[in-house]
């Protein structure tokens, strides 16, 4: 688990334990207790802005955490659209490789299995991160592509071709 959940978890838990049953049992129990109802409104003020601003703060985290998992949640929509998009992709790698290079069906068969609609989720759900997994050696794989094919090299870069 990362530092940002860590804190997301303890601000959490900080925003529920602030504001218990018992606290407010006794703050009421306390207005009931006061002679002027001026001191009485008072005190339930208190409890009603405080729990206003108890709910206004676990709904601030829970967003968090919304925004969270969906950062590593993907639709059936884009998995599908992931899927073609990659079997395109390989297939037109797959073209301007050497024959040596290529891959066969089986491999790429392979491959899109890895990016199936079961596959993905049920990773999901055991909190498997597939942008770092599969998007990062992705990126490295074809920008190593295209350098290869380019002809450049790590001695030449940032340099301008004469």
């Amino acid at each position: 688990m990362d530092m940002d959940n860590i804190d997301l978890g303890l601000k959490f838990a900080g925003a529920v334990g602030k504001t218990s049953y018992e606290w407010a049992t006794t703050k009421i129990e306390n207005a009931k207790k006061t002679k002027s109802l001026q001191e009485q409104i008072l005190v339930y003020d208190e409890i009603v802005n405080t729990l206003l601003n108890d709910k206004a703060e676990m709904e601030r985290i829970a967003g968090e955490y919304k925004s969270k998992y969906e950062q590593v949640t993907i639709s059936d929509e884009d998995i599908e659209y992931l899927q073609k998009t990659v079997r395109e992709l390989l297939l037109l790698l797959n073209a301007f490789s050497d024959t040596k290079d290529r891959l066969d069906q089986d491999t790429i068969n392979m491959m899109l299995s890895l990016i199936s609609k079961d596959t993905l989720k049920t990773m999901q759900l055991l909190g498997f991160n597939y942008k770092e997994a599969i998007g990062e050696p992705l990126t490295n794989v074809c920008a190593n592509f295209i350098n290869r094919k380019l002809g450049s090299n790590k001695n030449s870069k940032g340099k301008q071709r004469k």
